[in-house]
């Protein structure tokens, strides 16, 4: 199902309940003393509202900073390739070739054996590392004559570091995410925000109805923003490829 059609779902759902327990509780409920709650629940529900928004704010802050270095990570990751195929064209045609090869069987390894898995956020093994690692010795192996080869000798050597930074950096972001322990407080915090306001009272109940409601439903619209950036390559991120389809065309 689309992500923004599940995120419909959930939202609706959670304003639906929201609005039939508010409902309940006034139809229901002990009516006396209620609008006294008003001035109690409320200096809690302050406390309590504030401490949750901060925290579903730190933790989307987080994650769509985790999500933009991701992106940018991956285009460091394939830059630096390129870069480094380049710059081991100085050295010899044998020598470019094969970095040229290596590197475009790597991108190539990449895009169709690490993303879908970075996308299910499962883990894996790749030949992705021994590829590098066979650029590398390719790299170092070339002979370098003069003054000029042996600077660009250090250029693609200094550019496969990055790439190998970059490597693990995208790799372990896929590996990220929210903890338990963050999830727990999420949820509960939630449950504690949205419980408050049923404990309110007032004059009519369509308002007090509608108030809970817009409430749960905009906790929850948060908190499934969280689930959906938790993978940056997967969800509603679902961060694509395309600097390693870019780079595969460069290679030729």
């Amino acid at each position: 199902m689309d992500v923004y059609a599940t995120g419909l779902l959930w939202v609706g759902g959670a304003a639906l309940v929201a609005a039939l327990l508010a409902y309940l509780i006034r139809k229901y409920g002990e009516d006396q003393g209620r609008p006294d709650n008003n001035e109690a629940a409320g200096q809690v529900f302050t406390i309590v509202g504030g401490l949750h928004a901060v925290l579903v704010a730190f933790v989307l802050i987080a994650l769509f900073d985790a999500v933009s270095a991701a992106d940018e990570s991956s285009y460091k990751e394939a830059d630096g390739l390129v870069a480094a195929a380049w710059a081991s064209d100085a050295l010899s045609k044998e020598t470019g070739d094969e970095v040229r090869a290596l590197s475009r069987a790597y991108a190539i390894t990449v895009i169709n054996e690490e993303w879908p898995k970075l996308r299910e956020g499962v883990d894996f093994e790749s030949t992705g590392w021994s590829q590098l690692d066979r650029i590398r010795r390719v790299v170092a192996e070339a002979p370098a004559d003069n003054e000029w080869q042996v600077d660009r000798k250090a250029e693609a050597a200094n550019q496969l570091w990055q790439v190998y930074e970059a490597r693990q950096s995208r790799l372990d972001t896929a590996g990220g995410g929210v903890s338990t322990v963050v999830w727990f407080v999420l949820v509960v915090g939630s449950v504690l925000a949205i419980g408050l306001p049923l404990l309110f009272g007032g004059p009519l109940m369509r308002t007090h109805v509608v108030i809970v409601a817009t409430l749960a439903a905009t906790i929850t619209l948060l908190l499934y923003a969280t689930y959906q950036l938790q993978n940056p390559y997967g969800g509603g991120a679902e961060l694509g490829p395309d600097a390693f389809q870019a780079a595969v065309e460069r290679f030729g």
